[in-house]
């Protein structure tokens, strides 16, 4: 059987390379009609499906490979990975959200009672919606959801809530139904809750448009007020209203632009204009307007510049408004400043109106499952604002997208655009940066089209991310300096073949070279770093074609010679061969492993690119890191609760729907800010495990850690961080403010009770990244 197994994974990885994807399956499917119950080969063909972006169908076959053998590592961690897509936390969020479920609910009684018998839910999810209608006595219900995972979640919930075939689901978007092939006929009530914290990112303006069209009554109508209301259509929520605030936040707008002058040593003027994806600018429709932040939960906090403001009103009941709401003009505000500080974004967030009595808040100050929409300031240097400016901002709706844009500042009756400005130096006092941009007023719009370089949010914040960088760029100098010295001790060396053609520059005559290799996931200047050392050939792993471009920019500019970087990375195919070197005849003076994950967990297979590190260093070469050490605290935290699994004993609205869902919690949260976390420390930091790059002896599978209560409570999770050791001296936090990393925790399944001084067992367990915990009496 294992001959098998290994025959078949080795042709199924043949034909994944040569593209020929139906073979592939073709070969999983024959597998599974010999051996059916094995959890092995069912969660490869999940891994398989997952790497070809389906990710409803790999879930499936993760769940039934557990339900196998629940106890099967890969499977679960497999099962975690994707659960966190299918079922992200606002799921959980919303449903232990007893106010907003409470006013949905006594909405659609209302509307029912009132006469609306016939429902259509668009976007069920858990089905919880459509389930109130029928409840509140709605002659005929229909529900559509288009993703797989939730529609199955939904069929299973309304069976076990007795109401199969009394309410009909549809695995379809609401776009695409028809009456009367889908519903048998137009329906008097629309629900829905697709919006995201921009209000329209989930696509809720052109659903509504296509519901009016073809889908619900006429509304009601003034000139026919006798009209019933089981004759007119309506639709829960009945609009909202768009609020937006000028905010100062360093968090934000170092995930956003560059906001230092030097990094390892390194000048960054010539990068040019870099920026996120996030964009409300015209010039790029693909990228996304805004992102999403809760407020009160950013590290540092934000000051807010502005009074709210109200952004835009929105009738869902008046298909000519929605209709309408992409050709609108672009409507301009001024906004008195009230605060000073540097403009940094636009937070947004709506009141959504249920009916003409009820609405839920989405606000900074609320208590809400929302996140509030972030619309980041893209320009190259700061913008200060004081008391007495005023703010001028563009808002539109194009592409059924919010966008708001600052476009200009008044001062002393001028205005400033605060777009790309000609002078990105932030060494600028704010009056001569505002001075500055006012003498660029004009010019931009005949300029052309804006020369910028886009990086992902966390490329940016490890850009941004100075201590970090200086911290590598003193340890790679020392080990440089520790292996000239043993070159000396040696005398000149060997001559060896060079690494490849003999390049016509300065470094011609020059010592043999230390070879340095940076495989670094995403935008990384490490290479460029140990390049600028001098004696030093490095080797980036950053491939696209923009941002080499940018590295070479900042190579020019800050003196590296153009032989001593190279990239080949994206010519090698074999993701085996990543680390090889091109000549054999040499080995590396340095491999740089991206070892911690931007949201909190250590990278998949380090270990095992560490091991075929370590054979590929000459005498005296490091892997850096040398060795991560993991740090922990006990805790008690509410918010992790509901953020995993819906909380309590009692059924949501009467309903059960909580053992459905809750087969989506994931144990490990990411992406956490643990200095704004809502929680109770119940210990002191404790190591917990150490990985160790440079010593595989030193490793081990599972470790135990007494911990001591440092106060009374319930033990809810372990968040987690790690100490990152460039070499013996120099260390990073992944927990602290200059961070780009967030952190991870573990949430408990059963909270555990204790009491100041109990002593409690924690074991991290190293190949599933889990950490479980049991108290020692």
């Amino acid at each position: 059987a294992k001959e098998s197994l290994f025959t078949l994974f080795k042709w199924a990885d043949e034909l994944d390379s040569l593209g020929r994807i139906q073979d592939l399956f073709d070969c999983y499917e024959q597998a599974l009609e010999l051996f059916p119950t094995d959890e092995v080969i069912i969660n490869s063909m999940g891994e398989h499906l997952f790497r070809m972006g389906f990710r409803d169908e790999a879930a499936g076959h993760f769940h039934k490979a557990l339900k196998l053998k629940p106890d099967y590592p890969e499977a679960k961690e497999n099962f975690y990975r994707v659960a966190n897509w299918l079922v992200e936390r606002w799921h959980f969020l919303m449903l232990n959200d007893r106010r907003r479920n409470h006013k949905y609910q006594q909405a659609i009684q209302k509307a029912v009672e009132g006469g609306c018998n016939t429902v259509l839910d668009i976007g069920t999810g858990t089905g919880i919606l459509g389930m109130c209608a029928k409840k509140a006595g709605a002659a005929e219900v229909y529900a559509c959801e288009l993703s797989k995972t939730m529609y199955e979640l939904a069929c299973e919930v309304v069976t076990a809530n007795g109401m199969n075939g009394r309410i009909k689901i549809l695995h379809m978007k609401s776009l695409e139904m028809e009456v009367p092939k889908d519903i048998p006929k137009r329906v008097s009530l629309v629900v829905t809750e697709t919006v995201d914290a921009g209000l329209f990112g989930e696509g809720i303006i052109e659903s509504l448009i296509h519901a009016w069209n073809h889908l619900l009554l006429p509304p009601q109508s003034t000139q026919d007020p006798s009209r019933p209301p089981s004759q007119a259509g309506r639709v829960i929520p009945a609009g909202a209203t768009v609020f937006g605030m000028a905010v100062q936040c360093l968090e934000i707008r170092r995930h956003h632009r560059l906001c230092v002058s030097e990094v390892g040593g390194l000048a960054t003027a010539a990068a040019g204009e870099l920026h996120s994806p996030v964009s409300c600018s015209s010039e790029d429709d693909s990228t996304e307007p805004y992102t999403t932040e809760r407020l009160s939960r950013l590290p540092g906090g934000y000051t807010p510049l502005t009074e709210p403001f109200n952004a835009l009103d929105i009738d869902f009941n008046n298909v000519q408004e929605l209709e309408g709401l992409c050709s609108r003009e672009v409507s301009r505000v001024r906004l008195p400043v009230t605060g000073e500080g540097l403009l940094d974004a636009l937070a947004v967030w709506f009141q959504l109106h249920l009916d003409q009595q009820s609405s839920l808040s989405t606000g900074p100050k609320e208590d809400t499952c929302w996140e509030q929409a972030i619309y980041p300031v893209q320009t190259p240097h700061n913008f200060p604002l004081r008391p007495g400016d005023e703010l001028i901002v563009e808002i539109s709706c194009r592409d059924a997208y919010l966008r708001l844009c600052s476009v200009a500042i008044a001062r002393d009756g001028r205005e400033n655009n605060p777009g790309p400005s000609g002078n990105p130096n932030p060494s600028l006092n704010a009056e001569a940066e505002l001075c500055s941009a006012l003498a660029c007023l004009g010019t931009e719009q005949s300029s052309g089209p804006r020369d910028y370089t886009m990086l992902e949010c966390a490329e940016m914040a490890l850009l941004n991310n100075q201590p970090y960088h200086d911290s590598f760029r003193r340890a790679l100098a020392k080990l440089i300096n520790n292996l000239k010295d043993a070159r000396s001790v040696q005398g000149q060396g060997l001559e060896v073949m060079p690494l490849t053609d003999p390049p016509s520059g300065p470094m011609d005559p020059g010592p043999d070279p230390f070879y340095v290799l940076d495989v670094s996931e995403g935008f990384s200047v490490l290479s460029l770093i140990a390049a600028s050392q001098g004696q030093v050939k490095a080797y980036s792993s950053v491939e696209k074609t923009q941002h080499q471009a940018v590295l070479r920019r900042l190579a020019m500019a800050n003196g590296v010679p153009e032989e001593a970087l190279e990239f080949w990375l994206n010519q090698v195919e074999d993701e085996q061969a990543v680390l090889q070197r091109p000549s054999r005849e040499k080995l590396w003076s340095s491999i740089i492993l991206d070892c911690v994950e931007t949201c909190g967990l250590v990278r998949q297979k380090l270990m095992e690119k560490a091991t075929l590190a370590r054979c590929l260093l000459e005498d005296g070469g490091q892997i850096f890191p040398e060795r991560i050490v993991l740090y922990g605290m006990l805790v008690e935290s509410d918010t992790l609760l509901l953020e995993s699994a819906v909380q309590g004993q009692e059924p949501t609205l009467g309903f059960n729907i909580a053992p459905f869902i809750n087969q989506f919690t994931v144990p490990v949260h990411v992406f956490l800010d643990l200095s704004t976390l809502q929680c109770r420390h119940l210990s002191d930091s404790v190591e917990l495990f150490i990985l160790d790059l440079m010593n595989t002896n030193a490793n081990y599978t599972n470790r135990d850690v007494k911990v001591q209560a440092s106060a009374s409570g319930r033990v809810t999770a372990v968040p987690f961080w790690y100490q990152i050791h460039l070499n013996e001296e120099i260390s990073v936090s992944t927990f602290n403010q200059d961070s780009h990393w967030k952190q991870a925790a573990v949430v408990l399944h059963q909270p555990l009770a204790v009491r100041e001084g109990d002593w409690l067992n924690v074991r991290y367990i190293c190949p599933t990244k889990c950490i479980s915990i049991t108290m020692t009496m």
